[in-house]
């Protein structure tokens, strides 16, 4: 009788070990961190026990030891085995580097575009996107680069928007969305296909069809305009910009593309968009109106924006959780970090942030912390803020090298 009841009292403990959630012991998570006016890369580490939070590791990254080369977009591979930088300066371009994970050693580069920024990788190609956003560049259309990452070649350069931002793939890995800062749209690229799909204008208002008419075609007005600027010279220099653009988009057939020059020489951005993140599970795409301080949720199906959630000031990075309940924003302008409940749209917590300039966003794959890189100001550090989002509450702050920008979450561990 007492050895049945030990056997019975051992198998319920046996049972209740393996059907608790490994969430519910503690974990350890790693991330990675890029401090761009520092040329160097941190692993940072969380003890999920005691949330205590420090650099493990830091990585000197760059081509230049005696210049700035400001590390900026940061990612994992999908198995874990492998990170990738890019490197927004360069003489005149950027690049991309390979590093293993673990030990992080480098293990090959590749040279890109202007200002390559953020990236990812799709499940379904294998190939790495990322864009060039063209920051200290001319006005003018720029490019994804498609990266075959195992043998570190480019393809492709996909054209896209002016200063495009905020590379992200669905979970399928069939798509990549990103946006294009100066001309307030949506982009939609077909990874296997390699060309865009279809583009989406962000503002609340579209500009008219008879006004952009008014500027495209030689109406009787565009005619007098065009008069007036040659008698008083003032001409030369928007005859100039104007031809670059022109020539930028010769031979270009791809609906929406055509016109994206002729808006930005006629309309100021209005969004002024940084990031695009599609849900895990929905056809959406969530995108920080880093202009219009606002979120933007479209339905990929329609191909429409269906909501808009208003935000604190300046929306720059965003990720949604794993799970797809909830959305966290870094505002850039305030230095604080928004976090919303998506069914509803609403902003349900905003936790304030340890400098002033939020930039990046990473959320752990259990979603119980979020990750903020923040970039300080002139010479301060920047850092990495932790927030529990069972709490919404800041945790942990972990000072890093100047100007933290790109993040990434790596892995979590069982203790």
């Amino acid at each position: 009788m007492k050895n049945h009841k030990l056997f019975s009292f051992l198998l319920t403990a046996i049972l209740v070990f393996l059907l608790v959630p490994s969430t519910s012991f503690s974990q350890d998570y790693y991330v990675y961190v890029a401090a761009e006016s520092e040329d160097e890369v941190h692993l940072i580490h969380l003890d999920g026990k005691t949330n205590k939070a420090e650099i493990a590791k830091t990585i000197q990254v760059g081509r230049y030891p005696t210049e700035t080369d400001g590390p900026h977009g940061i990612n994992i591979s999908p198995d874990g085995e492998y990170w990738f930088l890019s490197i927004a300066h360069g003489n005149p371009y950027g690049m991309l580097a390979k590093y293993k994970t673990g030990t992080d050693e480098l293990v090959a580069t590749t040279d890109l575009g202007m200002f390559p920024a953020s990236m990812e990788i799709s499940k379904s190609t294998g190939l790495l996107y990322v864009v060039n956003f063209n920051l200290h560049g001319d006005m003018v259309p720029s490019t994804v680069s498609v990266v075959d990452p195992d043998y570190m070649e480019v393809i492709t350069d996909i054209k896209t928007g002016i200063m495009p931002h905020g590379s992200r793939i669905t979970d399928d890995g069939t798509k990549q969305y990103h946006v294009s800062m100066m001309t307030d749209e949506l982009y939609e690229i077909n990874t296997a296909g390699l060309e865009v799909n279809r583009t989406l204008s962000l503002k609340k208002s579209s500009m008219k069809m008879d006004k952009m008419k008014d500027h495209t075609d030689d109406s009787e007005e565009h005619k007098k305009n065009h008069e007036k600027h040659m008698k008083d010279g003032t001409h030369e220099e928007h005859s100039k910009k104007e031809n670059e653009m022109k020539e930028d988009h010769s031979g270009h057939d791809m609906d929406g593309m055509k016109d994206s020059s002729m808006k930005m020489m006629h309309a100021k951005p209005e969004v002024k968009p940084t990031w695009a993140d599609p849900h895990p599970t929905k056809p959406l795409v969530y995108v920080a109106g880093n202009g219009s301080d606002e979120i933007i949720e479209i339905d990929t199906e329609k191909w429409a924006v269906t909501r808009r959630f208003k935000s604190g000031k300046a929306p720059y990075n965003l990720e949604v959780s794993h799970d797809g309940k909830i959305l966290v924003a870094s505002y850039k302008g305030e230095g604080a970090t928004g976090i919303f409940d998506l069914e509803s749209g609403k902003e349900i917590a905003k936790v304030k942030n340890s400098r002033k300039v939020t930039h990046g966003v990473a959320i752990s794959s259990d979603n119980r912390y979020a990750f903020l890189s923040v970039e300080g100001i002139g010479g301060e550090p920047g850092s990495v803020d932790i927030i529990d989002l069972k709490t919404n509450e800041r945790i942990a702050v972990v000072e890093t090298g100047k100007q933290a920008g790109g993040i990434v979450f790596w892995k979590q561990v069982a203790q």
